[in-house]
């Protein structure tokens, strides 16, 4: 519709240049015709006067030149008629005359040249065209006849012809835009959008045939070219389906979309997949009068978007924009990704109430804290574990209601916020097949039996056939805790759980990113980001997190002073940039946070900076995908310091960036990903002396060690891809009977 628009506005535009310069030549011609026939007009009077006032003037006859003078300015054209001796003292003038307005000299100075001359001038306002004609006798001056000639109706022709012009050009332009949009609209636009739609169609696999879309003749031959084109793609589809049935029982060869794709088609036969998780994919909100999306940060959406691109399905999440509503179909449905569908997402709505309780509360200052060693107090409210229970259900709810024509549904919940969610599906659905993937480090069983609420949470869990975690670590923390509250059979070489007559399978998947990934859709210009940030420096290092507790960000910058105290020969040489992502800012010890790591920030940026130069640049937004690739290029060292974390896919984006092997990673040893990413420095992030030669270690790395660590961590990320993890978490859930 904007095109549209825009293509008339400019073609109008065009037309009101042409018109407004045609009626410009016509206002001026005709202003110039007037005027010249007003001058003939009055030179002509002037002649015929001066045969009348010249004998009356030398006779000193002034009652006779004051009659004629009266006689001729009854004319209603004539502002005024004036004769004058040769002093410039008048002799005779008529009725309102505007002796006050045309001065002495300029008569006197046209008898001195004995020249008559005219001129436009504006009298009291009027458009006025005033004639001096000099007067003789014995072929002397003897004085001058004034004429003031009203010369208004000049104006008002050319102010007529503006308004008929301008009159007429509208209706043109009412007319001319009616026929440019009928025939954008529909001769142009309609039948490319037809088009597009189909090929969009074609993209996606679905069958079309593009030669039945009605196109006007024009576009027969682009039609033509795109059926070629369309053709062509599903024939390559149909080969790289072919080629990835062949590599499913191949285990050495590379997972990707269309090999997890071919997977699901020929393990669940047409099986939908549920996904259920607390973070929505994609979050719309409101700006001004338009609706933008963004993708929120954090690994669990990172990893579980690419899955569903490519397995499909429905994804039940909490809507948290503030234009989700407005952009959601009345049952809180809509086809994602925005820019190419390839699944749906429905949304569930809370309260605020409820989301203080359930979310800010439980979810983040009990679990969260309770299930990392990052030394803050957990805070246990019943009001929160209410609000818990509640969500729990109204998820279970809306689930319920999605799968009741299903049969045997494949359901996947993500994380500690849906904890109690698998019982309560499985109580009405047993026939479903139930997995929970917990995403962050499950703790000991001492430090999980402080709960209040153990019991009921390990019992929620226990409704699922599958449960699944990061590292073989968790899982026997999970075991163990199990074994400590709950009076059941764990069976540690099948690593099952026997509660309430139903088996729960606990095993390890350490979940990854897209390697190989889609190709980026913007590239952005790599100097001009670091343009923006005023980084000038021949060494960058960077840190991406959100803005948590847990991700070591405060110990990390510990660790860059501490560097430079001791290498002082890197200041002005090196730059570290702390991507920070806000996020749970409705928690005090959240805001809390933020403000000491800004305050840290600036402290060390005015300890150790300059005039032209900080060691620390903080940005505290989120980053889309594209601008954080292009930062991933670009440093030279990447920092990953978690206090403690289930995976940390940072690193392992990190990683995947570097195409030509290059650069370090710094990454904590309590991290899930220090387990796969062997060729990282390793540090205890608790110490910023270990921190800052770390990053000693990674800045003066040669090139050849470089290209073996990061070869080493790229063959990790790429045999263990989250297409693989999906397929594994998948196949162990459907395989369960």
């Amino acid at each position: 519709m904007w095109r549209i628009l825009g293509i008339t506005a400019g073609a109008l535009v065009a037309v009101s240049l042409i018109v407004g310069g045609f009626t410009f030549n016509q206002a001026n011609q005709e202003s110039l015709s007037l005027s010249s026939d007003l001058q003939y007009r009055t030179r002509v009077l002037a002649d015929s006067l001066q045969d009348s006032i010249e004998p009356s003037l030398a006779a000193h006859e002034t009652a006779t030149t004051q009659k004629i003078v009266d006689r001729i300015s009854k004319d209603e054209r004539i502002a005024g008629l004036g004769v004058f001796d040769s002093t410039g003292a008048s002799i005779a003038v008529s009725q309102g005359f505007p002796a006050d307005e045309i001065h002495d000299p300029a008569i006197t100075a046209n008898m001195d040249k004995d020249t008559a001359s005219g001129q436009f001038i504006r009298l009291s306002g009027t458009s006025t065209y005033v004639f001096i004609e000099p007067l003789h006798a014995d072929n002397q001056v003897v004085g001058a006849l004034v004429i003031a000639q009203n010369a208004a109706y000049i104006d008002q022709a050319v102010s007529h012809i503006w308004a008929d012009n301008l009159l007429r050009l509208i209706a043109q332009i009412l007319l001319f835009s009616l026929a440019i949009f009928a025939l954008v609209r529909w001769v142009f636009l309609k039948p490319l959008q037809n088009i597009a739609e189909h090929m969009r169609l074609a993209r996606r696999g679905d069958e079309v045939d593009l030669e039945r879309v009605e196109h006007p003749s024009l576009f027969h031959g682009l039609v033509g070219e795109i059926t070629k084109m369309t053709s062509s793609l599903r024939q390559a589809r149909a080969v790289a389906s072919e080629e990835a049935r062949m590599r499913l029982e191949q285990i050495d060869s590379p997972w990707t979309a269309e090999r997890l794709k071919e997977f699901i088609k020929s393990s669940l036969r047409g099986r939908p997949i549920f996904v259920v998780s607390n973070r929505e994919p994609y979050v719309h909100e409101k700006t001004g009068n338009s609706i933008q999306w963004h993708v929120p940060a954090g690994g669990a959406v990172t990893a579980l978007e690419s899955v569903m691109q490519a397995a499909g399905g429905t994804w039940l999440a909490y809507g948290s924009g503030n234009a989700d509503k407005e952009i959601s179909g009345e049952d809180g449905k809509i086809r994602v990704p925005p820019e190419e569908p390839q699944y749906t997402l429905k949304r569930i709505w809370l309260t605020q109430k409820d989301i203080d309780g359930y979310y800010n509360g439980f979810s983040n200052e009990a679990l969260w804290p309770l299930s990392h060693m990052a030394h803050v107090r957990p805070l246990f409210r019943k009001e929160d574990w209410t609000a818990y229970r509640k969500v729990n259900g109204q998820f279970a709810k809306s689930l319920l209601s999605e799968i009741r024509n299903v049969e045997q549904p494949l359901i996947l919940v993500q994380d500690y916020h849906l904890v109690l969610l698998p019982a309560l599906i499985k109580a009405s659905r047993p026939d479903a097949q139930v997995a929970i993937f917990w995403h962050i480090p499950w703790p000991s069983a001492e430090a999980f039996s402080i709960c209040p609420w153990r019991k009921e949470l390990l019992q929620g869990m226990l409704g699922a056939d599958l449960v699944g975690f990061h590292t073989q670590q968790y899982c026997n923390n999970f075991l163990d805790t199990v074994g400590s509250e709950l009076e059941s059979l764990i069976d540690y070489e099948r690593f099952s759980i026997s509660y309430s007559g139903h088996t729960t399978y606990v095993k390890p998947f350490p979940i990854s990113i897209a390697f190989p990934g889609l190709a980026e859709t913007h590239r952005g210009n790599k100097s001009n980001v670091l343009e923006r940030l005023g980084i000038r420096t021949q060494n960058l290092v960077l840190g991406v997190d959100r803005l948590d507790y847990t991700k070591g960000i405060l110990e990390r910058f510990k660790g860059i002073e501490f560097f430079f105290d001791t290498h002082p020969e890197y200041k002005e040489r090196m730059t570290f940039l702390q991507v920070a992502s806000p996020t749970r800012e409705s928690v005090e010890k959240y805001r809390e946070y933020a403000n000491i790591v800004t305050a840290e920030a600036e402290r060390i940026n005015e300890k150790i900076g300059t005039n032209t130069w900080q060691p620390i640049i903080l940005e505290k937004r989120t980053y889309s995908h594209a601008e954080l690739r292009d930062l991933y290029e670009l440093a030279q060292v990447c920092m990953v310091t978690s206090l403690h974390d289930g995976m940390n896919l940072v690193a392992k984006e990190y990683v995947a960036a570097r195409s030509n092997e290059d650069g370090a990673l710094i990454l904590s040893m309590f991290t899930g990903a220090s387990r796969d990413m062997r060729g990282a420095v390793l540090v205890n992030p608790y110490s910023a002396e270990e921190t800052a030669e770390a990053l000693y270690t990674a800045l003066t790395m040669t090139k050849t060690e470089q290209h073996r660590r990061m070869k080493t961590m790229r063959d990790s990320v790429r045999d263990y891809n989250v297409y693989r993890w999906a397929a594994e978490l998948i196949k162990a859930l459907a395989s369960l009977t």
